[in-house]
């Protein structure tokens, strides 16, 4: 709505402390990014050209206004009026943003590795858990990964990693729509948090 454009730019105003342009480091000051074990990951994904809608692959080295709405557009809330056609693109939209999130070498699919990586920065903040049980742990998810996608394979085959296919089958069923979303604040709320 016009109401959450205004929300957003007064946001992006505060993030670029008035610039035309936002760039990494800008989202140091963001309190509840600070603690967050993904936080690279996020951040990378406001610049990852892939989610910016680009046809160039990589990562941007600043975002105008323009493209914090189109990556904020990831983070709408589902609209009551949506049919199922909408309600499916819109899902799919988000997963694709998370999928780039995981898919960090942009080569289109979530190796083990990439896998493993995500798995021990969310994992890092826990004390009594070593690496060696974190890499466990991804190790396990991805060959569930690789049953629901795969179906049984034989002692020769190779799971190459989930593709965007393969992700829209796990996530199928877990609802995104309502749990991806942005909830807009009043900038008094807002200017609190700081």
């Amino acid at each position: 709505t016009s109401e959450q454009i205004e929300h957003l730019h007064r946001r992006f105003k505060q993030l670029s402390r008035d610039q035309l342009t936002i760039r990494k480091e800008n989202f140091d000051s963001i309190p509840d990014l600070e603690f967050n074990p993904i936080r690279g990951k996020i951040v990378h994904a406001f610049f990852d050209k892939r989610n910016l809608r680009q046809e160039s692959d990589g990562l941007a080295d600043e975002i105008n206004f323009e493209d914090f709405l189109t990556i904020m557009s990831y983070f709408r809330p589902i609209e009551t009026n949506m049919d199922e056609e909408q309600l499916d693109r819109f899902r799919k939209e988000k997963l694709k943003f998370l999928f780039h999130m995981y898919d960090s070498d942009h080569d289109g699919k979530i190796t083990l590795q990439e896998y493993r990586n995500v798995v021990e920065e969310l994992l890092s903040g826990n004390p009594h858990l070593e690496k060696e049980s974190a890499r466990s742990i991804a190790d396990g998810a991805m060959m569930e990964a690789a049953s629901i996608c795969v179906g049984q394979m034989g002692p020769d085959q190779v799971y190459e990693g989930i593709t965007f296919d393969d992700f829209l089958k796990m996530w199928q069923g877990i609802d995104i729509e309502t749990k991806m979303h942005v909830r807009f604040l009043t900038m008094e709320t807002i200017a609190h948090c700081y």
